[in-house]
């Protein structure tokens, strides 16, 4: 088989596993925006708070340690404890569960019923709130995180795929990342649980009903606190996996929250308010930035992933606004 051939079924096995990933983080927004019809800016900051959060129970770091000391004078800063990792990550879900029904409970109760560009601005304060917070209670400096996924490329898969070279000596075998391989089997299950959740439980009914229409839905007796809070905990879920599977692969730190910026051309392209869109789009935008670096890359003098997929993004924009599985919205006036 041709060498570059080969290289490019790497580079495009790469870009599958990088568009799951890019595919749950949306699914954050996707969830959200069904529901209630607000586009969550926050979605990216949420995956922050989960890894710090969770960082911060496995080391056994007290919350506002740096807080307390100011105040009071002491140096304290850990419990002398650390927390297993199954453990810490069900507390961070509680966590993320009380925190869905604080942001429920105090900001967007009352702001039912207005103007979308109001509940928009309220996720950005949202966000710069919860950034903050995660700043106070868990310090700003990069944490490692480690819950005992594997790192590092997969021995196997190179051994087994050199073949493929046919005595090539400048091919190894693919190189895949054992991280990125976990990842995306535990977001294929994830997406799968998601979709089964929101098509046969009643609790997923009673979301698209919502999604719907809202006063249909108050009609039949569907609590719209209740959707709301259970959607909201439910994304907080969702930034809790992204949040460990990109804080494992590149440090929990503040930058992690821009991997929301990543989500923005996916939804473009799937649409805000599908799930499957969410995963095709996530795939396309994977796939399509790698293979345009792998290809037309060398050519322009590289660097064609920072800005490729906000491109396509803007193509689709232009051409079909409501993504590939988007509701095509008809107003007569």
């Amino acid at each position: 088989m041709p060498e570059q051939l080969l290289f490019g079924a790497e580079v495009f096995l790469n870009g599958l596993m990088a568009g799951v990933l890019y595919a749950l983080v949306a699914l954050g927004f996707v969830l959200i925006y069904k529901a209630s019809g607000i586009f969550n800016y926050a979605q990216g900051v949420m995956a922050l708070f989960a890894a710090l959060t969770l960082v911060g129970i496995m080391d056994g770091q007290i919350p506002f340690a740096h807080l307390i000391n100011a105040i009071l004078g002491t140096e304290i800063h850990h419990f002398g404890f650390h927390v297993n990792s199954f453990f810490a990550i069900i507390l961070t879900m509680i966590v993320m569960v009380g925190l869905a029904w604080c942001v429920q409970r105090f900001v967007f109760r009352h702001l039912v019923g207005q103007e979308p560009i109001i509940l928009f601005m309220a996720t950005i304060g949202l966000a710069y709130f919860m950034e903050g917070l995660g700043d106070i209670m868990w310090g700003s400096d990069i944490k490692k995180l480690d819950v005992g996924l594997p790192q590092g490329g997969s021995f196997w898969i190179e051994e087994n795929t050199q073949w493929l070279g046919f005595g090539n000596d400048r091919f190894y075998g693919f190189f895949l990342d054992q991280l990125d391989i976990v990842a995306t089997g535990i977001a294929i299950v994830l997406v799968a649980a998601l979709v089964l959740f929101s098509q046969y439980t009643k609790q997923g009914r009673a979301m698209r009903a919502v999604a719907d229409d809202h006063q249909a839905a108050l009609s039949v007796g569907i609590s719209l606190n209740f959707i709301w809070v259970m959607v909201w905990s439910v994304a907080g879920f969702v930034a809790l996996v992204a949040g460990i599977m990109w804080g494992a692969k590149s440090g929990v730190q503040f930058s992690l929250s821009l991997i929301a910026l990543k989500a923005l051309p996916v939804l473009m392209l799937g649409g805000f308010t599908s799930i499957p869109g969410a995963i095709v789009g996530g795939l396309i935008i994977g796939v399509g930035e790698k293979m345009f670096e792998f290809i037309i890359g060398p050519l322009v003098g590289g660097a064609t992933e920072n800005w490729f997929a906000y491109v396509l993004a803007l193509v689709f924009l232009v051409f079909r606004p409501q993504g590939l599985f988007g509701e095509k919205i008809i107003e007569r006036v």
